[in-house]
C-alpha cells in the first residue's frame, strides 16, 4: 500500500517488458487478468486515487466501503505499480498453477477485502492507544498488502527454504516479517500497517480457521443442494482447485490444497446387510472373488448345481452364526 503520485511511466515499460520476457503464454490465465486489471485501472482509476484508499475516517466514519474494493486495485504511480505487479507474477504463476484458477480468484477476493479490514481494525486500535486521531486519517493504496498474504501462502508450501533479502539468506518462515521491517527502513512513505495486515492474513489463511471457513463457504455455494463428490484431486503436491462430476454438472466443489474428503463408506450396491452376507460367501466359493467366466471350468476341478451351490451357502451362514 502506498500514497500516489503520478510520473513517468517508465515502469510500465519495464513491466511490459518482464511480462513479454516470460512469454504471455507461460502466465496462467487468472494470473494475467489481475495484472491486466490493476494496469488498466492504473491508467484509467475507477475514481480518483483520493477516494478510492482506504482508511478508518473514509471507510468506517464515513462508510464509503467501497474504497475496501477500489483500495487494492489502484497505485500511486507506475513505480509502485510495476514493485506490486512483477512481485504479483512470480507469486501469481507458482500459486495459480498449485491452487488451480477458480480457488486462485476466490483466494485474491477474500485477501483483498480481509487485508483492507484487518487494516481498518490495526489503524483503530493504533488510534484508540495512543489517542492520536492521524492513524485514523492515514489513507492507504495499493496491492503489497494482498502480496504479503500471498507471501505468507508461498513460504508455507515451502518451509525448509530460504530467502534472499538483500544478499543475506532468510529462512522462509521470517521472510515476510524481514521483508516488512525492510522495506519500511528503505521506503518510508509505504504503509507499515498495510503491510502488517496483509501477513496476518495470510497467517490467518496457513495457521488460523480462514482455511476452513472457506472451504465450508465454496462447498455451500456451489453445491446447490446435490451431493456431488469431486472426481478428481490433486494433493498439496500438485495443482488442486475444483471437482465436479463426470456426465452432468451437478455442482462443482472447489477446495484448498492438503484439503481432503473422508470417502471411506463402503460400497453396497443398495444389498441388505443378509444379502451382503450371501454374495460375501459366494464370492469366497468362487476362486476368492474371481467369478468364472461363463462356461470355464469352476475352480479346483469341482462342479456344483445351483441347488447344491445354494445349500451349500446356506449351511455355512448357518455355521457361521452357530460359531
Amino acid at each position: 500500500m502506498h500514497r500516489r503520485q503520478r510520473g513517468s511511466h517508465l515502469g510500465l515499460l519495464l513491466l511490459a517488458s518482464q511480462l513479454f520476457q516470460v512469454g504471455l503464454d507461460n502466465i496462467p490465465p487468472v494470473t494475467l487478468a489481475v495484472l491486466g486489471l490493476n494496469v488498466y485501472l492504473y491508467l484509467f482509476p475507477a475514481a480518483p486515487l483520493m477516494q478510492a484508499c482506504v482508511s478508518v475516517q473514509q471507510a468506517y466514519w464515513f462508510k464509503d466501503w467501497r474504497r475496501l474494493l477500489l483500495s487494492p486495485l489502484h497505485h500511486a504511480d507506475d513505480w509502485h505499480l510495476y514493485f506490486n505487479m512483477a512481485s504479483f507474477l512470480w507469486k501469481g504463476i507458482k500459486l495459480e498453477q498449485r491452487l488451480g484458477g477458480p480457488w486462485f480468484v476466490y483466494l485474491l477476493s477474500v485477501f483483498s477485502l480481509l487485508t483492507g479490514l484487518v487494516y481498518l481494525v490495526l489503524e483503530a486500535l493504533l488510534t484508540e492507544l495512543t489517542q492520536d486521531q492521524s492513524y485514523s486519517m492515514t489513507c492507504a493504496v495499493g496491492f503489497s498488502g494482498v502480496l504479503f498474504a500471498l507471501k505468507v501462502l508461498s513460504n508455507h508450501y515451502h518451509p525448509g527454504g530460504v530467502t534472499y533479502v538483500m544478499g543475506f539468506p532468510v529462512s522462509n518462515r521470517y521472510a515476510s516479517w524481514a521483508e516488512l521491517v525492510l522495506i519500511h527502513i528503505m521506503s518510508p512513505g509505504t504503509s507499515f500497517i498495510g503491510h502488517l495486515a496483509g501477513i496476518l492474513v495470510g497467517l490467518l489463511y496457513t495457521a488460523g480457521p480462514l482455511k476452513a471457513i472457506m472451504n465450508k463457504c465454496a462447498g455451500f455455494v456451489t453445491s446447490n443442494g446435490y451431493n456431488s463428490g469431486p472426481s478428481a484431486y490433486y494433493g498439496s503436491s500438485g495443482s488442486s482447485g475444483y471437482s465436479g462430476t463426470r456426465g452432468g454438472n451437478s455442482g462443482n466443489h472447489q477446495y484448498a490444497p492438503d484439503y481432503t474428503t473422508n470417502n471411506t463408506a463402503p460400497y453396497t450396491g443398495g444389498l441388505t446387510e443378509e444379502e451382503q452376507i450371501e454374495a460375501a460367501i459366494r464370492n469366497s466359493l468362487n476362486d476368492r472373488g474371481q467369478i468364472n467366466q461363463r462356461g470355464a471350468p469352476p475352480p479346483y476341478g469341482f462342479h456344483h448345481s445351483e441347488e447344491a451351490r445354494a445349500e451349500e451357502i446356506r449351511q455355512r451362514r448357518l455355521r457361521r452364526f452357530d460359531s
